[in-house]
């Protein structure tokens, strides 16, 4: 029996993993190193004051903060639908049915309700300052929670930043391809990450009190 030439077998296919993913995922870990020194702080500081801890907790609107959760929550599932249709290469709208919407429809629904979470989160600290006097310098309580709560707020802003830009790089290409779609993922791997985040922070913060 003969062998096959070399020149004629078939060379093994290799998958690489996309790295504009691989790299989104380690910065991404390192985001969670971030946080968990935040969620530290938090934990050593109310060790330290539990009265104190007790005491301002009673200040808090946990319904408001629910709800202002909730639309946070619900953005996400706006940004994967948004992420299904990048993978399917629709970049807009086919008709008027919400199962025709494309990536730009999903991620702007999702910029909406990421911008109300953010104007929710002033608008209680604007109550918290005004009615209770918890400005960020009144005591530990106040810092730990403004540090928080902000540094999130922040990412969350980064974030809306981050959808208007992919929008505006879609409409800017002459074809949507695989590097928009990939934008589009790699956007949705960091919003569901602040997501998540907060899910922990109002857990930790309105819920165990």
């Amino acid at each position: 029996m003969t062998s096959m030439p070399v020149s004629q077998q078939t060379a093994p296919v290799i998958n690489r993993p996309n790295s504009t993913a691989v790299g989104t995922i380690v910065w991404l870990g390192s985001e969670v190193m971030f946080f968990a020194g935040l969620f530290a702080m938090y934990f050593s500081l109310k060790a330290n004051s539990p009265e104190l801890w007790a005491d301002m907790t009673k200040n808090l609107n946990v319904p408001f903060a629910l709800v202002n959760t909730l639309i946070l929550v619900a953005s996400s599932f706006t940004a994967q639908f948004g992420v299904f249709a990048a993978e399917r290469m629709q970049p807009r709208a086919t008709g008027k049915s919400p199962a025709k919407w494309g990536m730009v429809e999903w991620f702007m629904i999702s910029y909406v309700l990421g911008a109300i979470f953010v104007s929710g989160q002033v608008w209680e600290y604007t109550n918290l300052i005004t009615e209770f006097g918890m400005t960020f310098d009144a005591n530990s309580y106040t810092s730990a929670f403004y540090i928080t709560t902000g540094f999130h707020a922040l990412h969350v802003t980064g974030g809306l930043v981050a959808f208007l830009l992919i929008v505006g790089r879609t409409f800017a290409a002459k074809k949507f391809g695989h590097y928009e779609a990939t934008g589009a993922i790699v956007v949705s791997y960091y919003w569901h990450f602040v997501d998540v985040v907060w899910i922990g922070l109002f857990l930790i913060i309105y819920v165990l009190k």
